[in-house]
């Protein structure tokens, strides 16, 4: 059954290459417009032009606020969601289909109960968000810039989709689901350290190279780290080169090689 199934998407897999492929002058602009995306090997473009055209095939895009969302807006952000699963393989998204793009950020109302019982009402402004089991928001004004906003390393698309390679083992704790016991100690052993040294540079008020709120939660240091990895990749290697060796093992990239 694995032999068929595997023939049958492969061969889906192939119509929508040879007929919905991106065209190339919109691939030449988001490659213009992201550079962190242009810095990668001619190998790697290749691979990443193929999975971003498999996935705006798979994924459905519906606009938020009367936001219409273009060509140029779906290849913009399916090129970067498909940078973490560039090795992974697409399978790696597959527990949805939505993303809802808002023209710039969104006010949530949050209810939280604390240990004591009582409860918190506030509001959160969210530049994205992943639901476990459910579509990814993003504000496209966020996502518009993410080619001037790499020098600091950081990057919505990244961040939320990021946040469903974590939680693809049922819950979201800083790491993805990974083969063995050896590995999941070691991803232990290198993101636990780095998350608490760094969430006391955050305490004591120090200028981080990371986004401080990756000090909310190891939930949300993978992600923000794994931002920084993407598209500041030699930066991110000088400030954290542990965790870079880390996620150059997981997601099976060497993106500072061949950053400039």
């Amino acid at each position: 059954m694995g032999g068929w199934w595997q023939r049958w998407r492969s061969r889906q897999e192939a119509r929508v290459l040879a007929r919905r492929a991106i065209p190339e002058a919109l691939w030449a602009r988001t490659l213009e417009r992201f550079p962190f995306l242009a810095a990668r090997s001619a190998e790697d473009l290749a691979a990443l032009r193929r999975l971003a055209t498999l996935f705006l095939d798979r994924k459905e895009f519906s606009g938020a606020n009367g936001l219409v969302v273009t060509d140029e807006m779906a290849v913009a952000i399916a090129a970067q969601a498909c940078l973490p699963v560039l090795r992974l393989g697409l399978h790696a998204y597959d527990d949805f289909v939505g993303i809802v793009v808002h023209p710039a950020e969104v006010l949530a109302r949050r209810v939280v109960t604390d240990e004591d019982g009582v409860v918190h009402h506030y509001d959160e402004v969210l530049a994205g968000e992943a639901m476990e089991g459910g579509p990814v928001m993003l504000s496209w004004a966020d996502v518009s810039e993410a080619g001037d906003l790499a020098q600091w390393g950081y990057n919505v698309v990244i961040h939320e989709f990021v946040h469903k390679l974590d939680m693809a083992d049922g819950q979201a704790d800083g790491m993805p689901p990974l083969p063995d016991r050896t590995s999941r100690q070691q991803w232990r052993s290198v993101i636990e350290p780095a998350y608490e040294a760094f969430c006391r540079e955050v305490d004591l008020g120090l200028e981080t190279f990371l986004d401080p709120y990756g000090s909310e939660a190891i939930e949300e240091f993978f992600p923000v780290a794994a931002e920084a990895f993407f598209v500041a990749p030699q930066a991110f290697r000088r400030h954290h080169p542990e965790l870079y060796t880390l996620f150059a093992g997981y997601f099976r990239q060497d993106p500072a090689a061949g950053a400039g």
